[in-house]
Order: C-alpha cells, then sequence, then structure tokens
C-alpha cells in the first residue's frame, strides 16, 4: 500500500466517524463500522485492478486504435486525403506542414510518401508496382495492428516491378494468373509508399513522383463498402492520431472495441488475453457498452486512458548504448512484443521491419541530459551506415512536442548519404547539431535544431547492409556514436 492509499483509509475512516457523531449518535460499534470500511476497500481493490488491467488492454489496444483514428483521418472521414483503395500522393518530403496534415509521426524526409487504405472485405485489391530503373523504392503493407507484414520493392521484391494482389483474412476464390498474392491478416490495411527523392547525389523530386504516381490499386469492380465508422474526437486536433488524446477518455474504449470486431487479433490473443479484457467489457462480437461496466472499473478506465498516451511517450523501450535508444529487433512485425507495438504505434508509427530498414533514437547526449534547442551538439560517425544500393542512410532532427520535422531557416531537416557531407581526414563524419551555422566550412555536415524546446534524432538506414543489421541486432558503443555537446 502506498502512502496515499494508507492516507486515504485513514481519511474515509475517520470520515465516517465524523459523520456519525455529527448527528449525534454514538459511533457504531464492530460489525456496520467493518462492514462500511469493507465495503470502501473492496472499492478501491477493484479500481486499483481495474487501472492495472485498463492500462494492459491498453497498451495491447493502443495501436489498433491509432490507426482507426489514422484511417478516419486519411480516408473514410468528411476530408479524406484519399478515398479507400486508392493513394494519397505526397507533393513533397515531410516538411512540418505536411507532417501535420497527414497525422504521421517520425516521416522519413529522404523519401517523398504515399498513403493508401485498403478495403479487402469486398474482395482482393490488385497493387501495381513500377520498374523504377534502379531507383529506391518499396511499399510497406501494414495491417491494423500496425505490423509489417509484406513489402513490395525494396529488398523484398526488388526494382523490377509487377503485379500483386491482396487478399482479406477469410477470401476464397480465384486469382489473376499474373498476380502474386499477398494474404492480408486484418480485412484493412494500410500501403504506405516511400520513393528515394534522390538521384546521384541531387534532388529529383520530379523522377520520385514520377514512380509513386506508377504505383497504383485496382480495386473490385462495382463494389464499395460502407464507411460510417464512429469519428474519434480529440482534444487538440493539432497532435498527430497517435497522441490518442480523446475528449472524453471512454471514447478510447469504444473505438477499441468497433476496431477490434472489425480486424479481429490472431487466434492465440483471442484466446490467451481477451477473456483478461472480458470484465472491462471488451469482447469479440459485443460492442463496447459503459453502461455495464462497474462503475470503480469505468472510472479507472477513464484514468488509464488520459496516462497511456504519456506513457508510451517516455517508455525507456530497448538498449541504450552511448545514451542512444536501440529498439528491440521485433520493430515493424511485433508478434507478441505488445510493449514494442505499442511504443513505436506512438512515436514511429508504421516503423519498418530490420530487414528493410533500420532505426534508432537520441533523446539524450553523452552525459545524459535531454536534447535541448539553442545547446550545440556534434554527432560523429565513423563510416556512415552501411547499405545496399540504391539504399541510403541519414539522421533526421524532430521535435519532441508533435514528433514533427522541425522548421528552419535552410529548410533543412536531414543529412546523410544523399547530401554530400564531409568527411574528416580520418574518414569519419561530424554532423554539427546547432539552431545557428557553425561556419562556411562545416554547413554542409549542419544539421539545424530549434533555439529552444525539447528534440530528439533518428538516425535510419534503408536497405541495410548485413553489417547495419548486425551492428542493430548487437549494437556496441564503436557502432552507435554518442550525441556529445559542445561547450
Amino acid at each position: 500500500m502506498t502512502k496515499g492509499e494508507h492516507s486515504r483509509r485513514l481519511l474515509l475512516s475517520a470520515g465516517a466517524a465524523a459523520a456519525l457523531l455529527a448527528g449525534g449518535l454514538a459511533p457504531v460499534a464492530g460489525p456496520a463500522l467493518a462492514q462500511s470500511l469493507s465495503q470502501q476497500q473492496s472499492l478501491e481493490a477493484a479500481r486499483s485492478w481495474g487501472y492495472s488491467a485498463a492500462i494492459q488492454a491498453g497498451v495491447w489496444g493502443a495501436p489498433l486504435v491509432t490507426m482507426y483514428a489514422l484511417r478516419h483521418n486519411d480516408a473514410v472521414g468528411p476530408k479524406p486525403k484519399a478515398k479507400p483503395n486508392e493513394i494519397w500522393r505526397m507533393e513533397d518530403i515531410s516538411t512540418p506542414e505536411l507532417s501535420k496534415e497527414a497525422g504521421y509521426v517520425t516521416p522519413n524526409v529522404n523519401v517523398v510518401y504515399g498513403f493508401g487504405f485498403v478495403d479487402l472485405r469486398q474482395g482482393p485489391v490488385v497493387l501495381e508496382a513500377p520498374d523504377s530503373d534502379g531507383r529506391y523504392y518499396m511499399v510497406e503493407i501494414v495491417d491494423m495492428w500496425t505490423n509489417a507484414f509484406a513489402y513490395v520493392g525494396g529488398k523484398a521484391t526488388g526494382y523490377k516491378g509487377g503485379r500483386f494482389v491482396l487478399v482479406g483474412p477469410d477470401w476464397t476464390g480465384d486469382l489473376p494468373a499474373d498476380a502474386k498474392a499477398i494474404r492480408c491478416p486484418t480485412p484493412w490495411v494500410l500501403i504506405q509508399p516511400r520513393v528515394h527523392i534522390y538521384r546521384d547525389g541531387k534532388i529529383d523530386l520530379a523522377g520520385a513522383r514520377k514512380v509513386l504516381d506508377a504505383i497504383r490499386l485496382v480495386p473490385p469492380a462495382g463494389k464499395s463498402g460502407s464507411y460510417g465508422f464512429p469519428a474519434p474526437e480529440f482534444v487538440d486536433p493539432n497532435l498527430p492520431v497517435s497522441a490518442l488524446d480523446f475528449k472524453d477518455p471512454l471514447q478510447f474504449w469504444e473505438l477499441l472495441s468497433v476496431a477490434l470486431n472489425e480486424n479481429p487479433p490472431p487466434k492465440d490473443q483471442i484466446t490467451a488475453l481477451l477473456p483478461m479484457f472480458k470484465p472491462l467489457g471488451i469482447e469479440l462480437g459485443k460492442p463496447w457498452d459503459r453502461s455495464k461496466v462497474r462503475p470503480p472499473v469505468l472510472a479507472a478506465m477513464a484514468e488509464a486512458t488520459k496516462a497511456l498516451p504519456n506513457l508510451l511517450a517516455k517508455l525507456p523501450l530497448g538498449t541504450l548504448v552511448n545514451y542512444a535508444l536501440i529498439p528491440p529487433p521485433s520493430i515493424g512485425d511485433f508478434g507478441t512484443d505488445y510493449l514494442n507495438r505499442a511504443f513505436i504505434g506512438r512515436n514511429g508509427l508504421t516503423a519498418n521491419t530490420p530487414y528493410e530498414a533500420i532505426y534508432w533514437g537520441y533523446t539524450l547526449d553523452d552525459k545524459g541530459a535531454g536534447l535541448e534547442g539553442g545547446n550545440r551538439y556534434t554527432l560523429t560517425f565513423r563510416e556512415g551506415i552501411p547499405f545496399l544500393p540504391p539504399g541510403f542512410w541519414s539522421v533526421t532532427l524532430y521535435s519532441s512536442e508533435n514528433n514533427y520535422t522541425v522548421p528552419n531557416p535552410i529548410n533543412r531537416y536531414m543529412v546523410g548519404s544523399d547530401t554530400g557531407l564531409k568527411r574528416n581526414a580520418d574518414g569519419s563524419i561530424t554532423i554539427y547539431i546547432q539552431a545557428d551555422s557553425p561556419g562556411a566550412d562545416k554547413d554542409s555536415n549542419w544539421l539545424p535544431s530549434p533555439k529552444s524546446g525539447r528534440f530528439y534524432l533518428i538516425p535510419r538506414v534503408y536497405a541495410p547492409a548485413p553489417k547495419a543489421i548486425e551492428d542493430f541486432t548487437h549494437p556496441t558503443p564503436a557502432s552507435v556514436p554518442a550525441v556529445v555537446k559542445v561547450p
């Protein structure tokens, strides 16, 4: 029992006695008072259990609710970027403004993105991919639980293109002979094309857009679904959907129930987890009804929902090397690693698997202090991050407040293999992270930071070489440099 809980119980006990005395009655001896205290303790126990169970259910279900909210924002809400079975193609890299419009956190700015929610309830949907003439691109295919279960392009299928057909979990029937089938675990999936905007060290946005435009979806002819889904209602619509900051905290559970029944989890999770969540009213095949949840448990569920976004944003998940946070290898295709799935869903939604792309993060400098705008830092790599052509590596800076890129005078959000970094005499590469220019001789390696406020850094490599995957799986101080604060 915590000190606060002990104090509350003393106050409750004293309050009960005071009420009796104030009424002119002698305190009731023994059984009545004991029963009153027992009932109060039972309520507190129910609330305590409810909070614990709700945190566990929330961690498990938050990625699904986030995908539900992203689908509303981008596909089925009143202002869709692209309707279901269509692709929204961003016209440029994920600037702060475009990131906010997409509601997509920690974006890669070496690529131009596409987003498309695919509804497989009406039948298979064909995905066409082009021959990119050697330009890096890939199409990540993500289920509604945020698992990247398949890829087209990239290291998975190469850059020559082809026809693929996305098939729902329960669909049976004939498929096009010239298309490779991709069986999807949920009736809705998200496809996310990424096309490299650099060619031979120079920005070629037009060429990237040509490849992106050639990535197409072909839905079943003459069929469309109904999309009368409840709309998420957030306190601050300017925050990314993964913040899950609901006006009514209990809406989280309503939407979890809707999304869960629409996109059931794997059978082993239905068997092992859902019985534990039944006292919260979370059941497969039944809508969530707040009126049928015990009041102390319902109050605890609201309390847990309020705490969950901040909890997930700050969890120290993964391996700490030189104060860099290396995510667990389960990133991207999480299996039963629900905590990592929830953390990535909050901070790096639709992260890729390590075979296709590798990420790690810095929120701290080499002394363990938070990265702050106004300070100056350096980050020195021995040689960069190894990749297989036509892949690339980069380091990108983001605001800790909203997980978007940060406005700056030179509109530079990343540096890396695409940007002509200068090497030191020993072949190493030093990146200068600060709000003002480090000097003309170092400007090529300057990554602008904000003048104030917390920020974080994400190194990433696409089409990682085996050495990069090995360094990620078994990180050491030699392979993961520290961010050093400059006096």
